[in-house]
């Protein structure tokens, strides 16, 4: 049985559908890319995923459950979802991140919350920061605040949308990293919305590209060809072998484009 199960899933918004018989599994230990151009239903997706637009037609299971029979603390124990964009606040920074704890709590928070929240800043570069509130940090900054409130959730499923979206390139290596020993150190299934197609090859073991709101390729490496990337965003380019993984280059012809 895999982690995620995605089986089935259907969704539109008034007449509209952009979501098309979506279906594909995902194990622990797995962090999961979902590309495509933009409007193709990829944060849809991931909203299904995190029930927050709960499917029309399917289901979602992670660990063989419905999503939509757990509990609202059992679903937070086991899915964490880190939005593009999220509203700020008068809050700390620590305070943002100890939320994260709350699935777990019972009555109060402990020492093991209180540490696992700074060990979670301090990975990701924050820890200077801990004590100012949100509404006073970079919007880089911020993403890795709420990306640090997810992984001290302890979910089962991390579900991120465009995690890297405000980061330069050295806070993108650093924080893919970090996603990346938390899957690997906790046997977490991590799914996420990426344009950065060659930051996806480098940390990804799976690929779903999504087109027209269909699953077009899914797979590993081997999907990431120039026929793929060529019928799903409309580009001519080419693909090398760099350290094991595919990259993406643009191909012939002033920008690439047919």
């Amino acid at each position: 049985m895999s982690l995620l199960e995605v089986e089935g899933i259907n969704y539109s918004y008034g007449d509209r559908q952009v979501l098309k018989d979506i279906s594909f599994t995902a194990d622990e230990n797995t962090i999961v890319s979902v590309l495509g151009p933009n409007g193709v239903g990829k944060t849809t997706l991931l909203k299904c995923i995190c029930r927050i637009n709960p499917p029309q037609e399917g289901t979602v299971k992670v660990d063989g459950d419905d999503i939509l029979t757990l509990s609202h603390k059992e679903f937070a124990r086991r899915v964490a979802y880190v939005p593009q964009s999220a509203s700020r606040s008068n809050v700390t920074v620590f305070d943002t991140v100890l939320i994260g704890r709350k699935p777990h709590m019972e009555w109060t928070m402990g020492n093991s919350d209180m540490e696992a929240a700074w060990k979670a800043l301090e990975a990701l570069d924050l820890g200077d920061i801990a004590l100012k509130n949100t509404d006073e940090i970079s919007g880089g900054e911020f993403q890795k605040v709420h990306i640090a409130r997810a992984l001290v959730q302890e979910p089962r499923l991390l579900v991120l949308d465009e995690p890297s979206s405000s980061l330069d390139i050295a806070n993108q290596h650093r924080t893919m990293k970090m996603i990346a020993s938390a899957v690997r150190e906790r046997g977490v299934c991590t799914v996420m919305t990426m344009h950065d197609i060659n930051l996806a090859s480098y940390y990804s073991d799976v690929f779903v590209f999504v087109k027209d709101g269909h699953i077009h390729a899914w797979g590993g490496q081997e999907v990431i060809t120039p026929k793929i990337i060529g019928e799903v965003y409309g580009m001519d380019v080419d693909v090398i072998e760099h350290r094991g993984h595919r990259m993406v280059l643009p191909g012939e012809g002033v920008d690439g484009l047919r």
